[in-house]
């Protein structure tokens, strides 16, 4: 059997990586292509913990936060029930909303990127992504749809914080650019003009 694709959508709060996943996810099965919709952090205990700290249920400090998205990550990849190795051996594309370029672009300068790129290099060397999709947005956007849908804003929601990562995501793309292949997307277009650039390389894959 052959071993399915792994794409991922990155961007900044608001930018719309679910309903594109959604809409990927939709083609690909009508295409008769079995596919595997997940995100992080996931719905697994330790991303329920991640959950709670980012709603501020529970208190931690940045490198604790940064260490659990990691522990995350690692289950998410390996986990022998619903792992994500296992559904691409299985032969499904599995599609994911955020993977190891957010912990580059969340936790830093609370975290130093090197430490935060050498420590996801067992994420990347497990499973690397076919394709990474940056839905490019500005802040002013990002702020706007999350006032707009939702009736609170976790931790990182601040005009301050997505200000910090939607910079640090351009540098952590500068940074590691040559060794992945990301396509940046302008998500300010129509939603299916989004998607439409977006299939144009799924589908030459």
């Amino acid at each position: 059997m052959d071993k399915g694709k792994f794409i991922v959508f990155e961007g900044i709060d608001g930018a719309g990586k679910s309903t594109l996943s959604k809409m990927l996810a939709a083609k690909l099965s009508q295409g008769g292509s079995p596919t595997h919709e997940t995100f992080e952090p996931t719905n697994s205990p330790i991303g329920s913990v991640i959950r709670n700290i980012l709603g501020r249920r529970i208190l931690a400090d940045e490198q604790t936060i940064a260490a659990l998205f990691l522990a995350d990550r690692l289950d998410h990849i390996k986990n022998e029930v619903n792992g994500m190795l296992k559904q691409i051996n299985k032969g499904r594309t599995v599609i994911c909303d955020r993977y190891y370029l957010s912990s580059y672009a969340y936790h830093v300068p609370h975290v130093s990127l090197d430490w935060i790129i050498e420590a996801n290099d067992v994420c990347r060397t497990l499973l690397k992504p076919d394709v990474i999709f940056f839905i490019n947005i500005p802040v002013e956007i990002s702020l706007r749809r999350l006032l707009q849908h939702r009736q609170s804003l976790d931790l990182f929601e601040t005009k301050e914080r997505i200000t910090q990562v939607y910079e640090n995501y351009h540098k952590a793309i500068a940074r590691v650019g040559d060794r992945e292949n990301i396509i940046d997307i302008d998500g300010t277009l129509p939603v299916q003009e989004v998607f439409d650039l977006i299939w144009s390389h799924v589908d030459a894959l």
